[in-house]
């Protein structure tokens, strides 16, 4: 199962907007994608609640991770977001 860990970048975490760009982004995806604070359990990245429960803040780990055809892509499709500040 394809996983990367990457660092939030946005100033408020995944938090309102950038919970909501970032959801969008993993629904979109042909797999299921899941996002996980370090030491924390996963949650469907494809939903906005999801992403606020986490209470990533700015610079906390995520591990963003998803299993099937196209996973790869997935995952690098979501970090890129995650690791990229959606409020700038």
């Amino acid at each position: 199962m394809p996983e990367k860990r990457v660092a939030v970048a946005s100033k408020v975490g995944l938090h309102a907007r950038p919970a909501a760009l970032v959801a969008k982004a993993a629904a979109a995806q042909p797999v299921a994608v899941r996002i996980a604070k370090a030491g924390g359990s996963p949650v469907a990245a494809g939903s906005v609640l999801n992403l606020m429960t986490l209470a990533a803040g700015y610079g906390d780990e995520v591990i963003i991770s998803a299993e099937g055809e196209g996973a790869e892509e997935a995952v690098e499709a979501v970090a890129q977001l995650v690791a990229t500040d959606l409020d700038a």
